[in-house]
């Protein structure tokens, strides 16, 4: 699709209608920043609207998807060429749509391991934290032993020179 070819077919029809886009909106019931929008080939009419907006330029959507006019025995010609078009649109934005899944799927993957690797970082530490605690436990005990011996020690040979 020509978006540009479009929208200045688009712009073209409605000024031989003497119409403004502010008008054209109107009669759309949509925004005429909508209308410029097309007319700059920046957007494309949504379908829904796409009969109601021939309907007020008298154009066919063939000729709108064409961006011109066509002669009656070139119409089945444009027709299938407009189909085509239409169809590989529609297959390119699928294949987009795909790939931005794939992104998304990848992302939240990619964010479900950090957050996994986050959480083991966080056991890990912990579980050092205790092993620590428990170091230093053991150690006061080792000090408290080794007074308590040389208390006892201290005690037989007090009690050995008696």
């Amino acid at each position: 699709m020509e978006q540009v070819k479009i929208g200045k077919f688009i712009a073209q029809c409605r000024k031989n209608k003497n119409m403004t886009q502010a008008e054209l909106a109107e009669k759309l019931n949509i925004t005429d920043r909508a209308i410029s929008k097309w007319e700059t080939g920046k957007g494309m009419p949504d379908s829904s609207i796409m009969l109601e907006l021939c309907n007020e330029l008298d154009i066919t959507v063939n000729e709108l998807l064409s961006g011109e006019m066509i002669e009656m025995n070139n119409y089945d010609k444009k027709a299938e060429e407009n189909l085509l078009k239409l169809n590989k649109s529609n297959e390119n934005k699928n294949k987009i749509l795909l790939k931005f899944r794939i992104v998304i799927v990848l992302l939240v993957f990619i964010l479900a391991l950090i957050g996994l690797y986050r959480f083991a970082i966080q056991v890990s530490k912990s579980n050092l934290d205790r092993a620590l605690m428990n170091a230093k436990d053991i150690y006061e005990i080792n000090i408290r032993i080794n007074k308590l011996e040389e208390k006892v020690n201290e005690l037989e040979k007090n009690y050995n020179h008696e």
